[in-house]
């Protein structure tokens, strides 16, 4: 008699029948159980905290090992927690761009005719992902990476080099799921979500780059903090929706955190290359080499 399957390999098959997976966390009130897990996973409660975690665990393959915390107070507490000292090394070399984040590379090149891929066969203009074709320019010619964050990793991101936040741009929309599986079905997806525009520039002994971060939220995300504006972009989020600054970053310094698993999708110019090893699910940590900056000037 053959073994039953054991919960593992059922919650794998689950997840690998891409109709179910789609309708399950696509074909369902998004931005109303967004909302809700916005609510619950704030609930300081040991009970739920416990309850929650462990049915989490169940779904995804969830490592707390490296948690500077080792007891959370709620659910909200895991998702954004911190790592402990020394979990992360961010590459030192000033002529690489650094990852801001752990995650999945989903799709990655160059920007051609303001075009880009979220997956193959399903391209979508950058114009439409920054909302205006001036804040696109920049990039035209210019490589990206996207990379995926799973709703078990570490949800916080970092500046990927030094340098200068000049403005924050929040784009309203929806909360699709971000996964391949809907990558792969809904056309232009990054471009539908919630999302901010992080926009920068280098440091001057770097060449002044500019260089964009473009964090899209996703279906139970329920917000995105960013720690150098103390803020906290939500579905709600009433205005302003243009937020020009001047804060200054160092090469890893953390810019905010995900609520929930999602999406970085990284910019640079012209000239930047992106480094050996990148390419379609590659695996990243937070601070390793992502792309290098061009040579300077003779």
């Amino acid at each position: 008699m053959k073994p039953l399957p054991t919960l593992a390999a059922w919650r794998d098959r689950l997840l690998l029948q891409e109709d179910l997976n789609f309708l399950l966390t696509n074909r369902v009130p998004r931005i109303a159980l967004t909302r809700f897990m916005g609510w619950f996973s704030k609930i300081r409660h040991p009970w739920v905290c416990a309850a929650s975690i462990a049915v989490w665990r169940m779904f995804s393959e969830l490592d707390l090992s490296e948690a500077k915390a080792r007891r959370f107070h709620s659910l909200h507490d895991c998702f954004t927690r911190e790592l402990e000292p020394g979990a992360r090394t961010v590459d030192p070399r000033s002529e690489v761009l650094a990852s801001p984040c752990d995650g999945i590379v989903g799709e990655c090149g160059t920007v051609r005719g303001g075009m880009l891929l979220q997956a193959k066969g399903f391209p979508y203009r950058i114009a439409d992902l920054f909302g205006d074709d001036a804040s696109a320019a920049p990039f035209e010619g210019g490589c990206y990476v996207t990379l995926r964050l799973t709703s078990s990793m570490y949800h916080r991101f970092h500046a990927p080099h030094e340098g200068r936040i000049e403005h924050v741009g929040w784009r309203g929309g929806d909360t699709w799921n971000v996964n391949p599986v809907a990558l792969r079905r809904v056309e232009r997806l990054f471009c539908r979500n919630e999302r901010a525009l992080i926009r920068m520039r280098l440091a001057a002994s770097l060449g002044g780059h500019p260089v964009a971060l473009v964090p899209v939220a996703a279906i139970l995300v329920a917000g995105i903090r960013l720690h150098f504006l103390d803020l906290l972009l939500h579905l709600r989020w009433p205005g302003p929706h243009e937020l020009p600054c001047d804060a200054p970053v160092a090469k890893g310094q953390e810019l905010g955190w995900f609520e929930h698993g999602s999406t970085i999708i990284v910019f640079a110019p012209p000239g930047f290359r992106l480094v050996e090893g990148i390419a379609t699910g590659a695996r990243l940590r937070m601070g390793q080499a992502l792309m290098r900056l061009p040579d300077p000037a003779p």
